[in-house]
């Protein structure tokens, strides 16, 4: 398998050019300098001994993913195999890094109309990714497939995800209906292995269980069972995806941090942040890597947007503000604002080498050189063309920019960027000096929603609420 080919993992590896943010190329006066790096060499060595001390451990379980899972990737693809074999239809039912990671696996390595293909053409079931909650969302699924031909993949750690539990209870009910005892066949459950609500419902009901690692959180959790079923299932090589992770995460073994592409990116973030670039800009210039966008900004915001240090009391309010964006549609929307705004932003354009397949441009109207000149030339050309001339433009602003390429988008590369970044954020978090992976600001909105809809055990928090003070009505127009 060209997986486990070295020469083919060399050809594959991702190229990080950082040379828009650093001064002697760059011209932005926030651009770093290497006395500005050289000053951080001992700070940067204790975050990266941080990280290397604790990789594999409590919450940093999810780097050894790429290397203890064969039992579990065997299962995947048995059970894989048998959803595929009885239905044309495989539903997420998730929030957060739940869905976010299997939406942007989805989009990177299935045709791009994938849904929409025949089945002889699309060869697999038919994907969908429940997000969100909005009633016309569910209703809409419910219009577009077969409960008997579908399988539901319910994925929650602790199986009281408000969200995800109540589409849970939609569609279980709608399975009992369409198919009596035997719907507990149509359902598959992803959860913890041992605490929880879901592992004790799936235990009761008979439901096909995978376990998501206790030390894996949501928005590192693609590699592991949450995001690996469903990529199984429409048949990406899953194997490939781990291939790739761990080929990045040598990489960014090299205690060399000049040499280390993750944490060399991480610590070219963290100057940019102490010099006021507290909004970072993912622009992919592929539609394959649009969601990669969505999920960076989850795996950013989360894990670095902190009150607390580390030591759990002193007050930080430290992060860097994800904003999404895409080459080229964005160029026409945001680019105004990055090239002419305040010097708050660091682009990070993401590029492809080779498309999977290209479309010539057809000569035409020649008598209008405005539009003759395009003729001949093919729309990959005209995409990278779009993405230099935009790279430039925010060099000629003077404003921070790198551009991280994969060679082409497959399983292998994709594993590899999403391993990449979730090193570089580790790292970042590392020299931020906070907790990279818990999120106790998500938790209030959690226990307030529980509250608010009457779970028992919420009663002070619900007298909390109710406790705010009434909102002026001159201020509540019609």
């Amino acid at each position: 398998m060209r997986y486990e080919d070295a020469n083919w993992q060399k050809a594959m590896r991702l190229k990080v050019d950082y040379n828009n943010m650093l001064a002697g190329y760059s011209k932005a006066a926030a651009a770093i300098t290497p006395q500005e790096i050289a000053a951080l060499k001992d700070k940067a060595a204790e975050a990266f001994q941080f990280i290397a001390q604790n990789r594999g451990k409590g919450t940093m379980e999810w780097s050894e993913l790429p290397y203890n899972q064969d039992a579990v990737v065997a299962d995947i693809l048995q059970e894989a195999k048998a959803i595929r074999e009885k239905c044309d239809t495989f539903v997420v039912l998730g929030i957060g890094g739940s869905a976010l990671g299997p939406i942007a696996v989805q989009q990177a390595l299935n045709h791009l109309n994938y849904n929409e293909l025949p089945a002889e053409k699309r060869g697999g079931p038919r994907v969908y990714v429940l997000d969100n909650i909005d009633p016309e969302r569910i209703s809409g699924i419910l219009d577009i497939i077969d409960p008997k031909k579908t399988v539901f993949n319910v994925i929650t750690k602790s199986g009281s995800t408000s969200e995800t539990m109540s589409q849970y209870l939609i569609f279980r009910e709608i399975l009992k209906g369409a198919l009596g005892e035997d719907y507990a066949g149509h359902i598959v459950a992803t959860t913890d292995a041992e605490n929880g609500y879901l592992v004790k419902i799936a235990a009761q009901e008979g439901f096909k269980a995978f376990v998501i690692p206790a030390g894996v959180g949501g928005r590192f959790s693609e590699m592991c069972p949450v995001g690996l079923l469903a990529a199984a299932v429409a048949g990406i090589d899953i194997r490939e995806m781990l291939a790739g992770a761990a080929a990045m995460d040598k990489i960014a073994s090299n205690t060399d941090i000049m040499q280390n592409p993750a944490c060399l990116g991480g610590l070219l973030q963290y100057i940019a942040m102490q010099k006021g670039m507290n909004i970072t800009v993912m622009m992919p210039y592929a539609d394959s890597l649009r969601y990669m966008a969505d999920w960076y900004a989850q795996l950013w915001a989360e894990s670095l947007g902190k009150q607390y240090a580390l030591d759990g009391k002193t007050e930080v309010f430290t992060g860097q503000t994800p904003v999404k964006a895409l080459g080229v549609t964005d160029q026409h929307s945001q680019v105004q604002l990055y090239t002419e705004g305040p010097f708050d932003k660091v682009v990070t354009f993401l590029a492809v080498e080779k498309f999977r397949c290209d479309v010539t441009i057809p000569h035409g109207h020649e008598d209008i050189p405005a539009v003759g000149f395009l003729g001949g030339h093919t729309m990959a050309e005209l995409l990278e063309a779009e993405m230099n001339a935009t790279e430039y433009a925010l060099y000629k602003a003077k404003r921070l920019s790198c551009k991280v390429t994969l060679p082409e988008v497959n399983a292998f590369t994709i594993g590899e960027l999403l391993y990449f970044f979730e090193m570089q954020v580790s790292f970042v978090g590392a020299l931020l000096g906070i907790d990279t992976f818990n999120q106790p600001g998500v938790e209030e909105g959690k226990v307030a929603t529980y509250a608010l809809l009457g779970r028992p055990g919420f009663e002070e928090k619900k007298a909390e609420l109710d406790a705010r003070p009434a909102k002026d009505p001159a201020f509540i127009l019609e």
